[in-house]
């Protein structure tokens, strides 16, 4: 259970931080407390973290058994800090309200209707970011993709257009993601009580923008999520109240955008090193932009044709594991394979070690979209999640990264400067601030 307070906090921030070894933290447990060739490893494991007392689950049964499989009302979500996330919004509301907010974002975001819209707006700012980078020559790839994925979720879910405002907003949902998985100080010169600070910012200007609406309401309508979530009702015929308008609109555009330029700053990455993946990428890309007869951006039934691309996204968010692990609680004595995980326990759901396992995966740290040839084991791709709570916008997440594949490899080439860049994994893995690539047209 580690230290008094801290736990193994600092342990699991070490493995992450310092030694960049992420995996390793699992894999001490492992050592220590599994026995024989690991098939009688529960994949459940004692600790304490973020300041409680928790439950380590790392395995395609236990996982399973978290996320679908155990007696109704034996886990909710258990945030180390709920308010982060907010405590009204789709990632901690229970029951009828996160079914009612549920079917709401899929409709909104990740329906067939919803992407075929979101294709169309996100491609000419895409289109004219790459033309942007090709012009400096030089980038940043982690932050001049962050900026262009922000961009296009903000217009889409906010219709706000990129401002001195919004880059503050981007400025202040960084702050905010780091304080996910700090240790929970709440004083001055901690990333917990930074991202505390930045979320009351946060709150503070999408409230003022639910007033403007409000106020303007008979005057100017926005067809964006925002107004969706404002115009939403319950059975009874009741409304959101602003503070979930909130809580949902913060944690709908962090998920939306966060992640997603992560995992293409990857597919870039991973790319760049493999030629030949490259050229079987560009190949069908160039195949399907030829069948448009000139036209510049593709459709929704454009990247149904695109097969290997598929491939090359899920090998990306394989790989790239954006979100190492999920949060639940136990609501009571919960029993599972001899164990009983205690009344009030936090339950860390380690869904980033199933994606490096050997035993799932064939040399699980190489980039090769063919191993998608055939589907994964069952239980061993839990990448959005699972359960009732597995990510409402996981279409849209494949939906961006595929359009800037289909840019990014019809268009333009690519050159890692430092292709042995560290990595940091906090709080999403990407290479150290220093990485850096040329990029022109092709």
């Amino acid at each position: 259970m580690g230290l008094p307070f801290v736990g193994e906090t600092l342990a699991l921030l070490w493995y992450f931080n310092l030694a960049r070894r992420p995996d390793a933290f699992i894999e001490a447990k492992r050592r220590r407390y599994c026995y024989g060739d690991g098939d009688d490893d529960a994949g459940i494991y004692r600790t304490h973290l973020f300041g409680s007392p928790a439950v380590l689950v790392c395995s395609p049964a236990s996982n399973g058994f978290v996320f679908r499989s155990a007696p109704p009302g034996s886990f909710g979500v258990g945030w180390p800090d709920p308010e982060l996330v907010g405590v009204s919004s789709i990632v901690n509301v229970h029951g009828s309200r996160h079914a009612r907010l549920r079917r709401f974002v899929l409709g909104a975001i990740n329906s067939p209707n919803s992407l075929r819209s979101f294709a169309e707006v996100v491609q000419p700012r895409v289109a004219a970011a790459l033309r942007s980078w090709a012009a400096k020559g030089t980038i940043t790839a982690a932050t001049e993709i962050k900026k262009v994925t922000f961009e296009n979720i903000c217009r889409m879910f906010v219709s706000m257009e990129p401002s001195p405002a919004t880059a503050k907003i981007d400025e202040w949902f960084a702050g905010l993601v780091a304080g996910f998985r700090a240790l929970q100080l709440d004083i001055p010169g901690t990333a917990f009580h930074h991202a505390r600070k930045c979320r009351r910012k946060l709150n503070s200007v999408f409230r003022e923008e639910v007033e403007r609406r409000k106020l303007k309401a008979k005057l100017e309508e926005h067809d964006d999520v925002m107004s969706g979530l404002m115009r939403m009702k319950d059975e009874q015929g009741r409304r959101l109240g602003d503070d979930e308008v909130v809580d949902n609109i913060v944690s709908l555009v962090l998920g939306g955008y966060e992640s997603t330029s992560s995992a293409i700053m990857w597919a870039t990455y991973h790319l760049a090193k493999l030629p030949a993946v490259l050229a079987k990428l560009r190949e069908e890309n160039l195949a399907i932009a030829k069948e448009k007869n000139g036209a510049s951006f593709i459709t929704l039934d454009d990247i149904s044709k695109m097969k290997y691309t598929a491939k090359v996204v899920e090998e990306t968010i394989r790989l790239a594991n954006i979100s190492p692990m999920l949060y639940r609680v136990a609501l009571r004595d919960v029993e599972y394979r001899g164990y009983t995980i205690p009344e009030g326990w936090k339950v860390i759901v380690w869904i980033r070690s199933l994606h490096v396992d050997p035993k799932y995966y064939d040399d699980p740290l190489s980039f090769n979209p063919d191993r998608w040839d055939k589907a994964a084991k069952l239980g061993t791709y839990q990448v959005f999640g699972g359960g009732e709570r597995i990510c409402a916008g996981n279409m849209l997440a494949r939906l961006q990264l595929t359009i800037m594949l289909h840019h990014l490899s019809c268009g333009y080439k690519w050159e890692l400067l430092n292709p042995d860049a560290g990595v940091v994994y906090l709080p999403h893995p990407r290479p150290t601030d220093g990485a850096a690539m040329s990029f022109s047209k092709l």
